[in-house]
């Protein structure tokens, strides 16, 4: 753990290098760096950049898989004294075009396909002063075209002088748009330290942690996991993705891990496979963001990995880490997400704004240090979700998100609020349906969602995956005789559709707007 006050994020890489240079701090595939190697690589990176033209504040994009590389980039950019943003590598070109535009760009990292597949990016985009390529020969480099092994060879490993606050931002999370369109939120550094060490604490990670994170660092959850790693002085297995759960628990078993973040679709996948074949004894615990955990998925975990430790918690990407629910309270409160951290507040109000009180449903809203800063380039959108907080010049987050709270303070969601289904007179939140859904055996992923009907504005319609032990054999009639028996007559969906698949946000969330 730090023993001096952090106010900038790279200080944490600091930290661990006058404690503990020597110590593998970032394990990808075959490599292993230590908390020096990374020190030093960023440097050099940070005063290439410098060199180049970025200027303090300036955005530098990351369109690059999980790698060695991309961690690299996000410590040379905040030392730089620019702004780092992940791109989240599965995006379309016009996406990045996008992106790229609305931010005003100064550089880029990335290789050199996906910089030939997205045309003349250097061209259209006029503030990308150069790109930096990780994969670019560096006799072949030119003025705009750097070379990432180049700028290991030929720049030096001392740092640019650091002229940033705390209260300047560190980077923008671009969101997936699970809900719509993709906004940059701005995290400034004390934001996001604030959500880091809130992380930490809640999870216990300790120094002599092996963390594996599977998720994109594009995504709050999946950023914020690297920044706890280097935050306690631990080790991190960084996975490029998800794509080979078999692969991923080999590392995790060879590699002897003790912690694995996750999000409620990779847990269910996890679930259904023979965790015996794999040496998970030295995991101690697990951690699940990004929707409420189905409590039969809950207690899958508790008896398929009784030794481990699973928390889990809410947030967004425009307030991480807001609410965590403590390990005793697991089994107590399973489709609880917690109270809010040390630090931080919440509370549920209605459409008027009053606050509500013990088992009325409303809006969360959440203040602390944790709540960003606003949306980049979008007043209107700001103003609607970061609002006008009890003190003078604060903003508190309306997560759009709906909750109650019990009488012990414990909240728990609900669903959008812009996902509620409207059917008649009736409202049905689909998170209802979905838990009972996976319930049933054989159901691997559910979502829920309201389509239009010309009687009752909506009605309700599933879309299931099915595990491979139940293709072929579970149909939907069964599927919709079991919601029959648990829910009443006016959840039972209408429509269920058995899919392969379902489409996904960067951090593992079911993408609904793709479904409604």
């Amino acid at each position: 753990m730090p023993t001096k006050i952090i106010r900038l994020v790279q200080e944490i890489l600091k930290e661990n290098v006058a404690v503990h240079p020597d110590k593998i701090a970032l394990i990808c595939e075959n490599r292993r760096l230590t908390y020096a190697q990374i020190d030093e690589m960023s440097n050099r990176l940070a005063i290439a950049l410098r060199q180049n033209g970025i200027e303090d504040g300036d955005r530098v994009l990351l369109y690059l898989l999980n790698s060695v590389e991309l961690v690299i980039s996000v410590f040379a950019a905040l030392k730089a004294n620019a702004v780092f943003s992940v791109i989240d590598y599965a995006n379309t070109f016009e996406t990045l075009r996008y992106i790229s535009a609305d931010c005003e760009a100064s550089a880029l990292v990335t290789n050199k396909q996906q910089l030939e597949a997205a045309g003349d990016l250097l061209g259209e985009i006029q503030s990308l002063k150069f790109a930096v390529l990780v994969d670019q020969d560096p006799d072949s480099a030119t003025a705009k075209l750097l070379s990432f092994e180049a700028i290991q060879q030929n720049y030096p490993p001392e740092p640019p002088p650091q002229r940033m606050i705390d209260r300047d931002m560190a980077f923008l999370l671009y969101t997936s748009g699970s809900t719509g369109k993709s906004k940059g939120v701005m995290v400034t550094h004390r934001s996001a330290l604030a959500s880091t060490e809130n992380g930490v604490e809640h999870f216990g990670m300790r120094e002599e942690d092996i963390h594996s994170n599977l998720l994109p660092m594009s995504s709050s959850p999946g950023i914020h996991q690297v920044l706890q790693v280097f935050w306690v002085g631990a080790t991190l297995v960084l996975e490029k993705s998800f794509a080979f759960p078999t692969v991923t628990l080999k590392r995790i078993a060879a590699e002897g891990a003790t912690g694995l973040g996750c999000v409620p679709t990779i847990l269910a996948v996890l679930l259904q496979m023979d965790l015996s074949r794999y040496d998970l004894s030295r995991l101690r615990y697990m951690t699940s963001v990004g929707a409420a955990l189905a409590p039969s998925i809950i207690r899958q975990v508790r008896e398929k990995l009784p030794h481990v430790t699973l928390y889990s918690y809410y947030g967004l990407a425009e307030a991480a880490y807001s609410l965590g629910l403590p390990p005793d309270q697991l089994d107590l409160r399973p489709d609880s997400v917690g109270k809010p951290f040390p630090g931080t507040q919440a509370y549920i109000v209605d459409e008027n704004g009053y606050h509500l009180g013990a088992n009325e449903v409303g809006e969360l809203v959440t203040r602390g240090s944790h709540v960003r800063s606003g949306y980049w380039n979008d007043p209107a959108m700001s103003a609607q979700r970061f609002r006008p907080g009890p003190l003078p010049g604060e903003l508190v987050c309306h997560t759009g998100d709906m909750f109650r709270k019990d009488e012990e303070g414990y909240f728990y969601f609900i669903g959008r609020v812009d996902e509620i289904i409207k059917s008649g007179a009736k409202k049905i939140a689909p998170m209802e349906i979905e838990n009972t859904l996976y319930g049933l055996a054989g159901v691997l992923e559910v979502a829920v969602v309201g389509i239009p009907d010309p009687i009752m504005g909506q009605v309700i319609k599933a879309f299931v995956v099915l595990n491979e032990h139940a293709r072929g054999s579970l149909t939907v009639e069964d599927i919709r005789k079991f919601c029959h028996q648990k829910l009443e007559t006016h959840k039972v969906p209408r429509e269920i559709e058995i899919r392969e698949s379902l489409p996904k946000t960067p951090s593992g969330k079911i993408k609904k707007t793709d479904l409604a």
